[in-house]
């Protein structure tokens, strides 16, 4: 497949001085630390890699006073995030409203004393969770000086790039699978993105985006970004907790696509715990995944340790089919040290899930949301 792609010279995006609170980078196989740069895999071993935080410097800065003086959004906890200073430039991201969703959890069957509460995240400003990590990545690829913003999307993702981009000044353009449905086409191409159809799966568009993320020198914000991209999931955790009066869940019911976004939230619980804003807690992690698309759940279901990549995702969660997903080994791993489990939902539970809850709350979920509502029914179950 050749590509027409309009370029200019790249920046030479390269090692930066990381922020006082920002140590580096660290491989999470082997351990070897990095330079704080534009990559996501370990030279050495090729395991992924994730952001150090100095957390003596978080401990002295960040207490609930310090916390709820700041404005409202992800940036109040700056110690905690991969970036310098808040952007001077960007979207609203968070927080989003914790809805107690008593009528649902009764039509759940959850029994007395369980207190359902969803994670509203329609609230942000494109309308998805990937407002959070893209704003993230997007305020990081500034400080790393590139000029051009990039994704691989099966939907939303590619929304939340384009407008990131738009409102800090970059340029973007995303990679989608070639059927992907018109309007979230139309709703990355509205921000001015340059939006390029790929055929195959979507683990093929992002095997092609390594490639131009080499070639051109763009900041991917879920390949050579990954590593900040992913702290921006650990946002959920650090508002659940706020939200809660800084108390820990019992349980948390999340989806699974590359399984980030799953494990991140733990992690944000555990660099709170490590920083003294809340009482350590073991907290219940479950999963939920497509059945056309579960391999992360199969895997848990059968009691092994490697996941065995879907090669051909058949479902209409479009946004959960990653067939070969990089952190399912972690999440698998999570699911089973916190006892708690990765389900696989039928496409028929997730569309009666939408409807649910959108008749017991008022809040309209998309698809990977009625994969998290039949989760919660199916891991009571």
């Amino acid at each position: 497949m050749t590509l027409e792609i309009p370029t200019r010279p790249a920046p030479t995006a390269g090692p930066t001085s990381a922020p006082s609170h920002v140590r580096g980078l660290r491989c999470r196989a082997c351990g070897r630390p990095e330079e704080l740069g534009p990559s996501f895999v370990c030279p050495a071993c090729f395991g992924p890699l994730e952001v150090v935080y100095d957390y003596d410097v978080a401990r002295e800065r960040l207490t609930h006073a310090s916390i709820a003086a700041r404005a409202p959004g992800i940036w109040r906890y700056l110690e905690l995030l991969p970036v310098a200073r808040a952007p001077e430039r960007g979207l609203a991201v968070g927080p989003t409203a914790l809805v107690q969703a008593d009528r649902l959890a009764r039509d759940l069957e959850l029994g007395t004393g369980t207190t359902l509460r969803l994670k509203d995240d329609t609230r942000n400003p494109t309308l998805s969770f990937k407002d959070r990590v893209v704003a993230v990545a997007t305020a990081r690829a500034v400080e790393f000086g590139f000029d051009t913003l990039a994704c691989a999307s099966t939907g939303n993702l590619a929304g939340a790039t384009a407008a990131a981009a738009a409102a800090a000044g970059l340029r973007a353009f995303v990679f989608v699978p070639a059927d992907l449905e018109p309007a979230k086409v139309e709703h990355a191409l509205s921000y001015g993105a340059t939006v390029i159809r790929v055929e195959g799966t979507y683990d093929d568009i992002n095997r092609l985006s390594l490639e131009i993320a080499d070639e051109e020198g763009w900041a991917f914000v879920n390949v050579n970004l990954r590593p900040f991209y992913a702290e921006g999931s650990k946002t959920i955790a650090f508002e659940l907790a706020e939200q809660l009066g800084w108390r820990l869940p019992d349980v948390v019911v999340g989806p699974i696509a590359s399984g980030s976004m799953f494990t991140k939230i733990a992690k944000g619980f555990e660099e709170l715990a490590e920083i003294g804003l809340v009482e350590r807690k073991d907290v219940r992690f479950v999963g939920g995944q497509p059945e056309g698309c579960a391999p992360v759940a199969t895997a848990f279901a059968d009691g092994v340790d490697e996941i065995r990549p879907v090669r051909t995702p058949d479902t209409i969660v479009r946004s959960l089919a990653i067939g070969s997903p990089a952190d399912g080994g972690y999440a698998l791993e999570l699911a089973r040290r916190t006892v708690g489990s990765i389900e696989s939902i039928p496409d028929a539970a997730t569309a009666a899930a939408i409807r649910r809850t959108a008749a017991n709350e008022g809040i309209f979920v998309e698809t990977a949301g009625g994969v998290t509502v039949a989760a919660v029914e199916a891991a009571r179950a």
